[in-house]
């Protein structure tokens, strides 16, 4: 499953051509915001890396990154300039040890080449350090300056669930994508780890003759696999497993100490790779067999990120509303700080870089556009001003409600000016947009120009965004609170979150829409089975049947974490909550639209939906995207739904 995605088309037809019926525009005169992600701080804190690009003033186009080098005392930036590949983008930036160089990625879309570049601090003197035809990422230097990467040779297609599956030919599974480690030496690549496991995430590990790395992986399909991954150690290409988690536990973000004893990790129950959320975790590598020590039980939080900065283990998570910053070791949490705004490395959940006790991070609100600081919680310093000019362009406020015992937050965006004519005896439309997951969260990120949720605003609705029971953010127990009850607890959270809404904000009852992606594209078909308080519906990405879906989708590892067991072994736990069970209880006008390619959540799921609901009578229509999967990549594709998804919303809920 996955988080929030752009939502498609009114076109009844089953295939859409790239055409902007609905296009969405921005003003000319609009100032462009300043992209950030990937940040990284040298290890003497002196230099801040991190990848930027622009919005495109003109829809449709690609938001190119670069790699900019920007010294944190002050100084002129450096953008790192390649001019041999102008529409290249770069990605995964590392630092040398020595902090006298950085490493990253230089892609161009839609080619396999890739090449790892090496630039001076100063964004002086490039060099090519390889070219490989396949996949390349997560570059960390070792000790002793040499380049370790993640590599998958010859890949078939950019790793990773939320990309566009391979073609379905030939004999199924007879080739599988393995990502090894493997050291860059003399412009080629040294395998490190074993053909047959597939590396997710991995760090040095320090001492030894050899190089020495501790990592998790899983034998077969990466994409399938990862919910069932394992830490290991890995040295002169061989593999020793060091921990087996139970099986409703997932890991994420193995950081080894500075002195090579133990190894930090969050583990958890999540449901998405690479969007890591739980308790933090020691293992002493020392002792063969050593259990892993718990260092946040029963934390009120979820803990997002985390790393070594100096001797000091540190993390970074979602407390409510806020982002926190915690000092981690042998007692209890120590909490550094608690904001409002969303801290992160560029990424919908916080994190951090860190040299030292200086950190760096992206710092934005709903209201507040992108920024690096640094510095510590509370005292941080602002190092850009390129979106100073960009307005506040929603009201914010966050909500909290109680429900079945727990404690449950979301967040109310108004329009700063809302559109004439949506007001009807004073109150207004309202629109729930469910996050995907189901272990996500919805933080404070600043509205980009053409994000749906801009559109929303600037069409005049309110637009509600609860983090109900199984999101981050209230600590373990809440993200598990769903586990075997998909939609029945959930649910209630929700439709109990807009009564919270209606006590403090004009909203009108009989005007409200339902949206969401991939677990919130499940959620928005199950709503309308459960209820008619909803006038329309628009589910991206769905499930219609979880019994179909098991044996549809390309990675049914991460269901019997989240059922108990496979569909084989239970399927009315499946078809509790599965939409289609209650299909005859739909009449919400319901909009649906799917990737054509789309491995996590099949293209079958929404057919089988839209199916029904037209055999019913229900007014419904889908589009498949071409060429798309769980993520949508296509920027034309992703304005195209914002706009197509509130002309869904205006015909069935204008006044």
């Amino acid at each position: 499953m996955i988080r929030l995605f752009p939502h498609l088309s009114l076109l009844p037809a089953l295939l859409l051509s790239p055409l902007m019926l609905f296009p969405v525009t921005a003003r000319a005169d609009a100032p462009l915001l300043r992209d950030f992600s990937a940040v990284s701080l040298s290890p003497d804190g002196h230099v801040l890396a991190a990848l930027e690009g622009n919005e495109s003033a003109v829809p449709g186009r690609r938001v190119i990154r670069h790699l900019v080098l920007r010294p944190v005392s002050g100084g002129k930036a450096a953008t790192v300039a390649t001019p041999d590949c102008a529409e290249c983008d770069a990605t995964s930036p590392a630092w040398s040890r020595d902090g006298t160089h950085v490493a990253f990625v230089l892609r161009k879309h839609g080619d396999s080449l890739r090449r790892i570049m090496q630039v001076d601090a100063a964004g002086g003197t490039l060099t090519t350090l390889l070219s490989f035809d396949g996949a390349v990422q997560d570059l960390r230097f070792g000790p002793d300056g040499t380049l370790a990467v993640l590599a998958i040779a010859g890949a078939r297609r950019d790793p990773g669930a939320l990309e566009a599956g391979a073609p379905q030919t030939g004999e199924i599974d007879a080739q599988v994508d393995e990502q090894r480690i493997a050291l860059v030496r003399n412009g080629r690549l040294d395998w490190q780890s074993p053909a047959d496991l597939y590396v997710y995430e991995y760090d040095w590990r320090p001492g030894g003759v050899a190089p020495r790395f501790v990592g998790t992986a899983a034998h077969g399909n990466g994409d399938e696999n990862w919910w069932r991954a394992r830490l290991y150690g890995f040295a002169n290409g061989a593999a020793t497993e060091l921990y087996a988690p139970p099986l409703d536990k997932q890991l994420g973000e193995p950081r080894v100490a500075p002195d090579g004893r133990s190894v930090a990790f969050i583990g958890g129950l999540m449901s998405d790779f690479g969007f890591f959320g739980g308790d933090v975790f020691s293992l002493d590598l020392e002792a063969p067999g050593a259990t892993p020590r718990d260092l946040t039980r029963d934390l009120p939080a979820t803990v997002t990120g985390l790393s070594w900065c100096g001797s000091n283990l540190m993390g970074a998570g979602i407390a409510g509303a806020r982002t926190a910053f915690w000092t981690l070791g042998r007692g209890a949490p120590k909490l550094l700080g608690a904001e409002d705004d969303l801290l992160s490395t560029g990424g919908g959940e916080p994190g951090f870089s860190c040299a030292g006790a200086r950190m760096a991070a992206v710092r934005q609100s709903f209201t507040q556009a992108p920024a690096l600081v640094v510095g510590a919680p509370g005292a941080w310093t602002v190092l850009t001003h390129d979106n100073d000019a960009m307005p506040a362009n929603a009201v914010a406020r966050s909500v909290a409600w109680r429900s079945d015992g727990f404690d449950v937050q979301g967040w109310l965006l108004s329009p700063v000016t809302r559109k004439p004519g949506v007001e009807r005896n004073g109150k207004v439309p309202l629109i729930v947009d469910i996050h995907g997951g189901p272990s996500g969260v919805v933080t404070p990120r600043y509205l980009k120009a053409r994000a749906f949720n801009k559109s929303v605003l600037d069409a005049g609705y309110d637009l509600f965004l609860p983090n109900p029971r199984g999101s981050y953010g209230q600590g373990e127990a809440f993200t598990r609170a769903n586990r075997r009850d998909f939609g029945h607890g959930d649910l209630r959270d929700i439709l109990r979150g807009v009564d919270a809404v209606e006590k403090i904000a004009p909203v009108d009852d009989s005007r409200l829409g339902v949206i969401g992606y991939s677990y919130g594209g499940f959620m928005t078909m199950w709503t309308v089975t459960q209820t008619d308080r909803f006038k329309a519906a628009v589910a991206g990405g769905g499930i219609a049947d979880w019994r179909s879906y098991y044996g549809q989708n390309g990675i049914d590892g991460w269901m019997p974490p989240f059922f108990g067991a496979t569909v084989y072994d239970d399927p009315a736990v499946y078809a509790k909550s599965s939409p289609i069970v209650f299909i005859k209880h739909v009449h919400t006008p319901t909009f649906i639209y799917v990737g054509a390619n789309d491995e996590e959540c099949p293209p079958a799921q929404s057919l089988e939906f839209y199916h029904a609901l037209r055999t019913l009578g229900v007014p419904t229509r889908l589009v498949i995207y071409p060429g798309e999967g769980h993520g949508i990549r296509n920027p034309q594709h992703a304005e195209d739904a914002a706009a197509r998804s509130v002309a869904w919303f205006n015909h069935y809920l204008s006044p």
